[in-house]
């Protein structure tokens, strides 16, 4: 198997596979591939058990069924496109060395990757968005591949040493990281600071990785650029707000 990252703003994840390796990836990824590629419809993935390992990836932001890639009398070729600028890479994963993405992050990966769900909260006065903070763990024994939108930034934390992140920030991190959502200080800054209500607190040790435009952030920065429906989106991030002051 030979995985190779083309291009640059929009890049694209191509994989040739020799016959008998098998790659796996959420319902859906595919861009394009070779005719000799057989796709099948699975819900395992590495360790996963099967319709319950499918139901507790759909609650991480996944699909109930995984897309089964194998090669057939020949080496075969299979792409994934990026959805938005950003970048493709790899990560190892090995046990008790698994990540936690977020929840668009999973492009796909070796057949022992075990993908389901990491985290799943609403957060109410999120104003980038409504679909909460969802995030994806990748564990079993293989490579996974995965996308960040934007420009990646990467920190490695000490023991004890914490950061605080944007949620739609929070690309990936490792395991060993411990994560919790705190409120943002300040009821001025919760509700008119434009920043959201919550922060997420991510402490060492081990590597965390940030990216830098997330679609939930860009989708709201274009509002205001939608014409007719810029007056409806103030009218309503307003409202929302004095209502969520006042308690209604």
């Amino acid at each position: 198997m030979q995985a190779q990252v083309k291009g640059s703003t929009m890049p694209v994840l191509e994989m040739l596979l020799d016959v008998g390796d098998v790659i796996v990836s959420d319902h859906g990824e595919l861009s394009w591939m070779t005719p000799n590629v057989q796709m099948t419809q699975t819900t395992t993935g590495g360790q996963g058990a099967g319709l319950l390992g499918g139901l507790k990836r759909a609650l991480g932001g996944g699909s109930v069924f995984l897309t089964r890639y194998q090669a057939s009398g020949g080496q075969g070729m299979v792409a994934f496109a990026s959805k938005v600028p950003g970048h493709i890479f790899p990560l190892e994963v090995a046990a008790g060395q698994g990540y936690l993405v977020h929840r668009h992050g999973w492009v796909c990966g070796t057949e022992g990757i075990t993908p389901s769900i990491g985290f799943n909260q609403g957060l109410p006065g999120m104003l980038f968005g409504k679909e909460g903070f969802v995030l994806q763990r990748l564990d079993g024994a293989g490579t996974a591949w995965v996308e960040l939108s934007g420009e990646v930034t990467t920190y490695d934390l000490a023991a004890g040493q914490s950061l605080l992140v944007h949620p739609g920030h929070v690309g990936a991190f490792q395991e060993s990281v411990a994560f919790q959502m705190t409120r943002v200080a300040g009821i001025a800054n919760r509700y008119f600071g434009a920043d959201g209500h919550w922060l997420v607190v991510l402490t060492g040790p081990g590597r965390v990785w940030l990216q830098s435009m997330p679609l939930p952030i860009l989708a709201a920065s274009l509002r205001p650029f939608l014409g007719e429906e810029r007056a409806a989106v103030e009218g309503g991030a307003i409202g929302g707000v004095l209502g969520n002051m006042l308690g209604r």
